[in-house]
């Protein structure tokens, strides 16, 4: 994103009274961010002293009152800044709480049909938890909420494909059908060992890939 892309965006949110969240926003270089904070301020002060119009990157825009500049962002990952000073000042910070990964994952289970929704969401959570510790580091691994999500989700269709299959069962076809594939050789083997320890009485169903 440079200076021109984000100022036509500002623009068409001015004109058109909408909001705009703008995500991961320190991934923005550090000198396109130190222009955007004087693009802000225009929009701000116009909304601020009511105007009906505004010079904007040259441009005589229409400002209507009711827009809404929004931003999140990751402080402290690879890759991103921080905001500079005279960008930050312009925004009011709200901090987020980590999520409840057990409560997410509950909740999602029971919305799917799960009736053993707390002991299945338990095991998810853990596994997930597990293989964040315990597999090899690859940058294409994800065991973030995200991955939880996926798993969760892949389990009620699975669920509604097969109703009469157990749903301890279930769970396992869609946490092993969504991480198998990109597992490295060396950590299938880890994998499975998680699997018989938190699965003990439990037998994988088999895939039927014949059609395929």
């Amino acid at each position: 994103m440079d200076i021109v892309s984000l100022g036509k965006i500002f623009s068409g949110l001015v004109q058109t009274g909408a909001w705009g969240c703008f995500d991961e926003f320190n991934r923005i270089l550090l000198e396109v961010l130190s222009v955007v904070a004087q693009q802000v301020l225009t929009i701000l002060e116009a909304i601020r002293r009511k105007d009906k119009s505004v010079n904007f990157m040259g441009d005589m825009i229409r400002v209507e009152k009711d827009t809404g500049l929004f931003i999140t962002m990751n402080p402290g990952y690879a890759g991103r800044s921080e905001l500079p000073d005279n960008l930050s000042c312009l925004f009011r910070p709200v901090a987020m709480m980590v999520p409840d990964f057990g409560a997410i994952a509950k909740i999602t289970l029971m919305s799917e049909g799960f009736k053993q929704n707390d002991i299945l969401s338990k095991k998810v959570v853990t596994i997930y938890e597990l293989m964040k510790k315990q597999l090899s580091k690859q940058d294409h691994y994800d065991f973030g909420m995200r991955a939880v999500k996926s798993v969760l989700n892949a389990s009620g269709r699975v669920k509604r494909e097969l109703p009469d299959l157990d749903e301890m069962t279930v769970i396992i076809k869609a946490i092993r059908d969504m991480n198998l594939p990109k597992f490295v050789a060396e950590d299938v083997i880890l994998f499975d060992n998680l699997f018989i320890d938190l699965f003990p009485d439990c037998e994988e169903p088999e895939n039927d890939n014949d059609k395929l």
